[in-house]
């Protein structure tokens, strides 16, 4: 358990961290290289392998969950499709008790994601999370993904808020390091981001598995 009562605001990642990230991993590692390899006419694997090196070349960049982008790249209809599996969006099990729990000691508590405004309002929409929220900003908000230090200096000038009493909880390492040199008190890394995928490990930051670990609920 952390001192949540020296903890006065709560930026939360959505995907992987409140969300079961499984639905990302099936959009875009299945569902989408069906669809593409449909449309070109190739096979499944001969279409994942081409989609998977067009992902690469965006990772760390804003295109990466730029669904315009990707419509464009694939000439398929992106947020038709996300909208097609709208009944895979699932919250973690342990995310709803403790954004109740943590809203209703008084903490401000903001969504920072990298997923364009679209998706956030098709998930936020779909779960209800949006009522837990004092504000949700994303990457596209903002002009740069969480990963670089701009993306947290834009923060700065928007909204007011004391690093040292805030936290920060993604399922991303390399999102914390930035955080954490942005000056984030406690940066803290969601272990299980996927029901369908192992829990990561970090040697650097703190690592839960669950929200109870921080909070009593």
């Amino acid at each position: 358990m952390i001192a949540f009562d020296e903890i006065q605001t709560v930026f939360l990642d959505m995907d992987g961290t409140i969300l079961d990230k499984y639905y990302d991993d099936y959009f875009w590692e299945v569902y989408v290289p069906q669809k593409y390899s449909e449309k070109e006419g190739l096979s499944f694997k001969e279409a994942q392998k081409r989609l998977f090196s067009m992902y690469k070349a965006e990772e760390g960049k804003l295109n990466w969950t730029d669904i315009d982008f990707w419509s464009l790249r694939t000439g398929l209809d992106i947020f038709k499709l996300k909208k097609e599996l709208a009944h895979f969006i699932s919250p973690h099990p342990d995310a709803e008790e403790f954004l109740k729990v943590i809203t209703s000691n008084g903490k401000k508590v903001y969504l920072l994601t990298n997923a364009h405004n679209k998706v956030v309002d098709l998930k936020l929409n779909k779960t209800g999370f949006n009522q837990y929220f004092n504000d949700i900003f994303t990457s596209f908000d903002l002009g740069y993904p969480k990963e670089k230090i701009e993306f947290w200096d834009r923060l700065k000038e928007t909204i007011p808020f004391e690093s040292e009493s805030a936290i920060f909880i993604d399922d991303t390492e390399d999102i914390l390091y930035t955080a954490k040199l942005s000056g984030i008190k406690l940066p803290i890394l969601r272990a299980t981001s996927s029901s369908q995928s192992l829990p990561k490990k970090s040697k650097t930051f703190l690592t839960i598995m669950n929200f109870r670990e921080l909070i009593k609920f």
